[in-house]
């Protein structure tokens, strides 16, 4: 398994909607992220600088690169659009995070 983690950044006093939508994930979007091999996805709200971080597990054999090519994800992708920072194709921006130190 891989460790992924990144930021992106939600819109000032969007958290609670960020959180229901997330709450309320589409299963046929969930299925597809299983599929690609993602486990254990936690997503993370620093509440002064409305940074989200990301961490996942992945399958080394994960298709991750081919999700943005899913209907599924590009239709979540305009669903969270309205209340987070965005490419123009309505991707969530992210920043790679680089790994510092882990305790297993």
């Amino acid at each position: 398994m891989q460790t992924h983690a990144f930021r992106m950044t939600l819109n000032p006093g969007m958290q609670d909607e960020y959180k229901r939508r997330h709450d309320a994930i589409w299963p046929e979007l969930a299925d597809t992220l299983h599929a690609a091999g993602i486990a254990d996805y936690w997503i993370f709200l620093d509440e002064e600088t409305h940074h989200l971080f990301a961490v996942l597990k992945a399958a080394d054999d994960h298709s991750m690169d081919e999700l943005p090519l899913q209907a599924i994800v590009r239709k979540w992708w305009l669903h969270m659009a309205d209340i987070m920072a965005t490419q123009p194709d309505s991707a969530p921006q992210q920043v790679a995070l680089k790994p510092m130190f882990h305790l297993a």
